[in-house]
């Protein structure tokens, strides 16, 4: 009976106990898919509302492929008459005289140019016609009649517009604004609309409240007038060019008058195709509507048809600057230009001149003309070639992204991290591979990156989930501090978990900084072996590092080829700043072993050999030192202005040739025990107060040499002298002391030094300093 009661008793005890276990893992489970889930739809969410961050990635895309691969140029005789800085120069300033832009139309047509597109907008009557002219003039006895005299004489406003008349296929421009318009502009080229009834183009396009227009005299001759809007990206760069817009102004029977893009105008009356232009929208007929969306799906131009995006914008498919399309307006003008020399030819009339700010930027290009915009659309309707995105592709994009995103949420749990890794990243492979070719063979657009960024997303969030069921909480401690803090912390940390959390105190530390001189060139033999190139920092960090360790400091991180320490945390180190100078001397004494040994090697081998050399940086100073970052990922680090202050000391080794540079309360705390000299008072970058920095050269038996004190005398003599303004004592002590240097240490040269001082020296007698000088050095480096 006891037996009995006894086994129910315990099943009755270990009942619950499963049963939380069993809970606590099928709730787990449930996030393992559920957690995944939510990232999928949250991508998918951002994906579909089209964020500016993820429009962006996906321009970036774009802009990369173009840059890789840009089109071809191919001259189909579309020209740039650039009203560029010689021009200017040589014909004055700008606006130009109508009667000389009149002349630059002559010369243009005489030379075979078949149709002239201004990229300027003529809204300013001439300020050069006669009659204003006069009128600006000071008033004389002879004004009225002067008056009476210009009046008789020709506007150059109407000359200009009779001219455009009468040699024909001129197209002047007009610009969409958000500002208020007072006449509406002349609406030449016009459109019609194939697609469901009922829809108005308006209802697709941007839609601009007002307009800066020509004068209506120019603007009624012209045989068309065009938009010469160019609207860059978000981050500023110009993809995709509107091919037409409409002003918010509704006209009776046709609503809302739309204009079409120069490019775009310019090519209906080099064809001499009729005014309507047909727009076909999705669903058209002739259509494909694959989805639901709705928008502008093409336009009809003559016997040409360009596609476009659902707002009716054009990707541009850049060639890049070519100065082969352009001609210099002085050089047209000055009759340079043979006749017959643009026979079958379009141009363009614009400018590059910096100062009348027609300038963007392309994919290719930082700085580019407008008007070269307009002249690369042109090139592409010519030719045919259009580099498109249809308005369905998202949609597509997106329902792939969901599919395979599915795929990792349940295939993760089931199958583990690997397969669905091999799998995910062949198909982001294949997909990449796929948006390539289609932009190669048919330029068609197609962003892989966000869904593959996306799926990487709903991996790494699956797999950490996966690991978080698998890993014990102290093996997680372990793995996750071990590698990056010292073995007597982990040890603390596994002995008391409570430590894990943010927060540190303040302490007096001394503060450690190595980086190796000339790493760049070393880097530079390594080119085709970079397993080589980490096999020698390997060895030389592992010396370095012993030497840290060896003096009971401790390696905060390695970035590359630099080293940061600390002393006195997070255990007790007396006299840590004497414990720093002998580890630095020791790390110079490994180095120098490992050097003798690379020696050999390179003598041998039959290579050449290039030494390796390092510059430290040390200081002592108040510091917060403990858990440092957020809630989810702290490391145990330190911070504080002694530490910036080390980093900044360590750069200044090899500006003034020493390999150790050392703060001032470091150099109060060893100056009686190690060979240490000062170097100078200076203001380092980022810091408005000045420092004293030091030198250390050597241990007590260099510091105890009666040589070296000979030495520390002269040197500071020489110091206080520079300091002093003394230009000539200064500069005899710095020969003085170089000779007892040299004459002292085998090992520490300070002819770089000594020689600083005196160029510097040298200035100054050039150009003294202010009466308020106080000897400070200012580096402009770090």
């Amino acid at each position: 009976m006891k037996l009995c009661r006894l086994n129910k008793s315990t099943d009755v005890t270990d009942q619950p106990n499963t049963s939380r276990r069993l809970s606590r893992t099928r709730i787990l489970l449930w996030l393992h898919y559920l957690v995944p889930l939510a990232v999928l739809l949250a991508c998918v969410v951002l994906r579909w509302q089209d964020v500016p961050l993820v429009g962006q990635l996906r321009m970036s895309v774009f802009d990369t492929y173009q840059r890789i691969a840009p089109r071809d140029f191919e001259d189909v005789g579309v020209r740039i008459i650039d009203i560029d800085e010689p021009s200017l120069e040589k014909m004055g300033q700008w606006p130009w005289p109508r009667t000389r832009l009149a002349e630059l139309v002559y010369r243009l047509r005489l030379a075979g140019a078949q149709v002239v597109g201004f990229d300027m907008v003529f809204a300013e009557p001439d300020r050069t016609s006669p009659a204003r002219v006069v009128h600006d003039w000071p008033k004389t006895d002879n004004t009225k009649e002067l008056e009476k005299l210009a009046e008789t004489l020709p506007d150059h406003d109407l000359l200009f517009a009779e001219f455009i008349n009468g040699v024909g296929q001129i197209v002047t421009a007009v610009q969409l604004t958000t500002q208020p318009f007072e006449t509406l502009p002349r609406q030449v080229g016009n459109f019609s609309v194939s697609g469901e009834t009922g829809r108005q183009l308006a209802d697709f396009i941007p839609v601009l409240p007002g307009a800066t227009t020509n004068l209506a005299a120019i603007e009624d001759a012209a045989a068309g007038n065009a938009l010469i809007n160019v609207s860059p990206e978000q981050d500023g760069v110009v993809r995709r060019v509107p091919l037409m817009l409409a002003l918010d102004h509704d006209e009776p029977l046709i609503g809302k008058p739309v204009y079409p893009t120069l490019s775009m105008e310019v090519f209906r009356v080099l064809q001499n195709a009729p005014r309507t232009m047909n727009v076909r929208l999705s669903g058209a007929s002739g259509t494909t509507r694959w989805t639901t969306s709705e928008g502008v799906s093409a336009i009809r131009v003559g016997a040409a048809t360009i596609p476009t995006d659902q707002s009716g914008q054009m990707w541009v498919h850049f060639t890049g600057h070519r100065p082969d399309r352009y001609i210099s307006a002085a050089d047209v003008l000055d009759g340079s230009l043979p006749v017959g020399a643009l026979e079958n030819t379009v141009v363009l009339v614009g400018t590059s001149a910096a100062g009348l700010l027609d300038l963007r930027s392309s994919p290719l290009d930082p700085v580019l003309p407008g008007v070269e915009v307009h002249a690369e659309m042109l090139e592409q309707m010519l030719l045919g070639q259009f580099l498109t995105r249809p308005y369905w592709i998202a949609e597509i994009e997106t329902l792939v992204l969901l599919l395979v995103g599915m795929f990792f949420v349940l295939a993760i749990p089931r199958l583990g991290a690997v397969w669905p890794a091999l799998i995910g990243g062949s198909m982001t492979i294949a997909a990449i591979g796929f948006s390539w070719w289609a932009y190669i063979s048919h330029q068609i657009l197609i962003d892989p990156v966000y869904a593959a960024i996306s799926l990487i997303a709903v991996y790494l969030i699956a797999s950490s989930i996966g690991f978080m069921r698998t890993e014990g909480e102290r093996n997680q401690v372990r793995a996750a501090f071990g590698n990056y803090l010292s073995p007597a912390l982990v040890e603390q940390l596994a002995r008391h978990p409570e430590r894990l959390r943010l927060g540190g105190e303040t302490r007096n530390m001394t503060l450690l900084f190595c980086d190796v001189r000339g790493f760049t060139a070393i880097s530079e033999g390594f080119k085709s072996n970079p397993q080589g190139l980490t096999r020698l920092i390997n060895r030389l960090l592992t010396p370095l590092s012993k030497a840290i360790l060896d003096h009971e400091g401790t390696i905060d991180k390695y970035m590359g080829d630099c080293i940061m320490a600390f002393w006195n945390a997070p255990l007790d180190v007396p006299d840590h700043a004497g414990h720093a100078c002998q580890s630095a001397l020791a790390m110079f004494d490994a180095l120098g072993h490992l050097n003798a040994r690379r020696a050999e090697e390179a003598a041998e081998d039959g290579i050449d050999y290039l030494p390796l050399n390092v510059g430290i940086g040390i200081n002592s100073g108040d510091c917060l030192v403990g858990n440092m970052g957020s809630d989810q990922r702290f490391d145990y680090s330190v911070l504080g202005d002694a530490v910036n202050l080390a980093a900044r000391l360590e750069s200044q080794s090899k500006n003034y040739g020493v390999g150790i540079v050392i703060g001032a309360e470091t150099a109060r705390e060893v100056g009686d025990r190690f060979a240490v000299l000062e170097l100078d008072l200076i203001t380092v970058k980022g810091k408005t107060e000045a420092v004293r920095i030091f030198t250390l050269l050597g241990d007590d038996v260099l510091a105890h040499e009666d040589g070296f004190g000979v030495l520390r005398q002269k040197h500071g003599d020489m110091i206080a002298r520079y300091r002093d303004q003394d230009w000539d004592g200064a500069e005899t002590l710095t020969h003085e002391c170089r000779l007892i240097a040299s004459d002292l240490m085998d090992q520490v040269d300070l002819t770089t030094f000594y020689n600083m001082y005196r160029d510097r020296i040298a200035a100054f007698r050039n150009t003294p300093p202010p009466e308020d000088w106080d000897g400070v050095f200012i580096a402009t480096s770090k």
